[in-house]
């Protein structure tokens, strides 16, 4: 062999063969006048695999490939010494590797994979599945479910290997590549990052239950089984509710329409620069809706307003719209954005079919909730409260609703928008609305070196514990209040934890409290630890109020739903210690009242977070749930059953238990065939009711031989065989039946959302103002005197700091005073160098009034 070998190289190394004397040998001198011998026939290469490569890096090929000098003598070959002959074409090589790094897409890589009217190919089944949701849902990146694996097909997997860095191949009439599907959550989110909206498409059967199906021979029903846009990741299945690094960003999915207005003011149809605006904002994550109408100049200040405060991930353009709309809209979804914009149509909604579309989805859900259960007659009439809510909505806003319906129903997110008491408008007499060009100039909530949220107002008062928290600080900071009473409340509960802060070292206060006949002394806990230490905890738990919400979209696990339900039954009973809700504590035969907390607003929020209601109706849901199951994903031991409940739960369960003992019974059977009392069914290698005979035993022909040693060998029976065919098709039927179930009692969370919520918004309250509080403890704030309305108007600001800069500066800046008076100096005009600060002293200003207006914090 090593001969043979041996004789194959020595002929590749050997010299060129003497050509016969017709043909002309090439000659080495250049200058010959014979012919050069005819080039050989090169193949062109059939390239089937997409590489990507970096810019850069195809930059710097096509660079050293354009340098390379030219040859100036022949080329010697290395082993034979022989004049190599020369290209008729010196750019060959070079055109084969641009077409190696940047390849043509092949036929199967155009705009579809649906066949035309002209194509004749056959697909495979599985393949035919793929085309026929490909021109079902033609604007979605499919991941189809093949296998332990997720697959992409055609365009989609072009799309794929780019974004995710993954491998792609030509399999029979398609381009196609694949990820793990234990790496679904981690592949969907790199994909809607990048602004694709992305279905997966999972089997709809088990091999159990195809089994035993109509579809035995044919390939797994598959179908779409969730969408996932920037906008609906958190709140969908599957993906959701991992706060992978977006916990405290909004993801709001902002819905425009416009209608064109005359120099009048009145609507007209011929596009003006003067326009009226409708907008609908959900965080559909969340709960939040608000929603407006305005009328808006050339330059669309209020809509840029509008958009910068909520950072919608997803813009819906209802169109027609104006072109100085549509500009601004797509600046700001420019690609350095990620924002994702998608086009919907508002012709059908002209002659009221908005409000149409509406109240279907209203009355639909009122129906189906008196039909559930007569208990639910409280949540009808809420809901029937907000038809008459949505009524008396403007009309733009309408139709911008009803585009969001439209929009939501394809997610099945659409039930949420009937909560009204989740809407909030734009226009409030309560808080004030800043312009675009203020959010801009004082860094409200950004800064304008690189645009984060360092170095800005937000990032500088932002001492929350928890992502919820955080969120609606976020809205504090963007919407000051203007009204004296809520600042009033604010100032109240700030005051109260930060003195509780400083005043108090120990981790408990002590009331003393005198009596008629006795003394008493009550240890009562300390109201910042007590706090911070429930926000300390709801920090490390997840997000609270997405999780909420994910309960109410019916898309949480089990796991996910005991963590959530148990932080807020946990936070609750930690509050109760401060006993808020005992006006009055029992010592003896006396009544003596005790006021731990003196604000208002904080006792308000406090209660609400406590309240006996949600504690109760915590503490009932969990007692129907098997936390060790819920942690191991088990849905057939996962729903706990008491009473008469959940009976469909209880006869899958049975059968599934004759199912196993009819299985364990044929053990006797095979004692009795073989006379074996101690013969027992064995299980190696994950395979179970296995028969272990010795090597010598004579068994029926049917017997089906598994696995065996030197001694022994083992056999499956065709009556176990059977038998194990029945349990798995009982296990999958249980499963099923228990997934059902748990749909259902995720359905019935809707009874309770409302509370849930309440108490959530309630925490995240305490969680703003124990920041506020934390703040102004660490700086040393002040709290602001507000003048009487009969008094003049007048800002006195002593030792006034810029908020942020001082905190960049540390020691190093200069405070200063401000005083002006509408009776007195009402004007100052600051003078100075370049660089002197009056541009800073303009903002801090600024700063400082909003502060003493929004945070009730002031740093004078």
């Amino acid at each position: 062999m090593g001969k043979q070998k041996q004789q194959v190289i020595s002929r590749f190394f050997a010299s060129k063969p003497k050509i016969p004397a017709a043909s002309t040998p090439p000659s080495s001198n250049p200058s010959s006048s014979s012919p050069p011998p005819p080039k050989p026939v090169i193949p062109s290469p059939n390239v089937k695999t997409t590489v990507s490569f970096s810019p850069s890096k195809r930059k710097l090929l096509s660079s050293h490939l354009a340098s390379t000098p030219k040859r100036l003598k022949p080329t010697l070959s290395p082993h034979t010494q022989n004049p190599v002959p020369p290209q008729s074409n010196p750019s060959l090589h070079q055109k084969f590797l641009q077409k190696l790094l940047d390849p043509p897409s092949p036929p199967l890589l155009e705009s579809s994979i649906e066949p035309s009217e002209s194509d004749h190919k056959k697909y495979t089944p599985l393949e035919q599945q793929v085309v026929d949701l490909k021109s079902k849902y033609p604007d979605v990146l499919l991941m189809v479910e093949v296998g332990y694996r997720f697959r992409f097909f055609g365009k989609d997997a072009d799309i794929a290997a780019k974004v995710l860095g993954i491998y792609a191949h030509v399999d029979r009439n398609f381009l196609t590549a694949s990820v793990p599907t234990f790496r679904l959550n981690v592949y969907v989110r790199r994909l809607v990052s990048a602004g694709y909206k992305v279905g997966v498409v999972k089997q709809t059967e088990t091999a159990a239950i195809k089994a035993h199906g109509s579809n035995r021979v044919g390939p797994f029903g598959r179908g779409l089984s969730a969408l996932y846009t920037k906008a609906t990741l958190e709140a969908a299945e599957d993906v959701g509710g991992k706060e992978e690094g977006c916990g405290a960003e909004s993801n709001y999915l902002v819905c425009v329409v416009e209608k064109a207005l005359d120099f009048s003011g009145s609507v007209s149809n011929f596009g003006g620069a003067n326009v009226r605006i409708g907008i609908v904002g959900v965080e559909i994550s969340t709960g939040d809706v608000v929603y407006g109408e305005f009328d808006d100049g050339v330059m669309r200040s209020g809509l840029e307003a509008v958009v910068l405060s909520l950072s919608p991930a997803e813009l819906l353009l209802g169109q027609p719209l104006s072109k100085q709309t549509e500009k601004l809209l797509m600046a700001y979804a420019g690609p350095a954005s990620n924002v994702r914009l998608e086009h919907a149509s508002c012709d059908c909604f002209k002659d009221g079919g908005a409000l149409e579309d509406v109240m279907s989805l209203y009355e639909k859900t009122v129906e189906d909730n008196l039909a559930d259960d007569v208990n639910q007659l409280a949540e009808g009439t809420e809901q029937r409260n907000s038809i008459q809510g949505v009524l008396t909505m403007p009309d733009l806003a309408l139709q911008a609703l009803a585009l969001t319906i439209r929009h939501f129903k394809q997610f099945g997110f659409e039930r949420i928008l009937c909560c009204g008491a989740s809407f909030r408008s734009l226009s409030s007499r309560v808080e004030m609305n800043l312009s675009a060009n203020t959010l801009q100039q004082l860094e409200i909530l950004r800064n304008n070196s690189d645009g984060s949220e360092t170095g800005s107002l937000l990032g500088v008062m932002n001492h929350t514990l928890t992502t919820y928290g955080s969120r609606l600080l976020r809205h504090w900071v963007t919407h000051p209040l203007c009204d004296r009473n809520m600042i009033t409340a604010r100032l109240d509960a700030v005051s109260e934890i930060a003195l509780s802060m400083g005043s108090y070292k120990g981790s408990q206060s002590i009331v003393e409290i005198e009596g008629g006949d006795f003394d008493a002394t009550i240890m009562q806990p300390e109201l910042s630890c007590l706090l911070s230490s429930v926000l300390t905890f709801l920090g490390r738990s997840p997000d609270i109020q997405r999780g909420i919400t994910r309960i109410f979209h019916r898309t949480a696990t089990p796991s996910e739903f005991i963590a959530v339900i148990q932080a807020i039954l946990s936070a609750g009973k930690q509050l109760k210690r401060l006993h808020i809700d005992e006006e009055y504590e029992d010592y003896g035969c006396n009544k003596i009242g005790v006021a731990i907390v003196q604000s208002a607003l904080l006792r308000r929020l406090i209660l609400t977070a406590s309240s006996s209601k949600v504690l109760g109706n915590a503490v009932k849901l969990l007692s129907t749930l098997n936390k060790e199951a819920a942690d191991k994903g088990d849905f057939t031991d996962l729903i706990i059953i008491s009473k008469d409940q959940f009976p469909e739960v209880a006869r899958a369960r049975k059968a599934l238990q004759l199912a196993k003992e009819e299985l364990d019974n044929l053990i006797g059977l095979y004692r009795k065939q073989f006379r074996n009392h101690k013969l027992e069914f064995t299980c190696v290698s994950g395979t179970t009711h296995l028969v272990e005979l010795s090597i010598d035993a004579k068994v029926p022909s049917n017997w089906v031989k598994v696995s065996s040693t030197n001694k022994t060998v083992r056999y499956h029976p065709p009556e176990v065989l059977t038998a194990l065919d029945q349990l798995r098709l009982a296990n999958e039927e249980l499963t099923i039946i228990c997934r059902a179930v748990w749909g259902s009692f995720l359905m019935e969370f809707g009874e309770y959302y409302m509370d849930f919520q309440a108490a959530v918004q309630a925490l995240a309250t305490v969680d703003c103002l124990h920041s506020l509080a934390i703040l102004s403890k660490n700086k040393n704030y002040v709290r602001p005197i507000f003048m009487e309305d009969n008094r003049p108007v007048q800002i006195q600001i002593h030792a006034g700091r810029h908020p942020v800069l001082e905190t960049i500066l540390q020691d190093n800046f200069v405070p200063n005073d401000t005083i002006l008076h509408a009776d007195r100096e009402y004007c100052q005009i600051v003078t100075g160098p370049n660089m002197g600060g009056k541009s800073c002293y303009i903002r801090q200003v600024a700063l400082i009034a909003m502060m003493a207006q929004n945070q009730p914090l002031c740093l004078s």
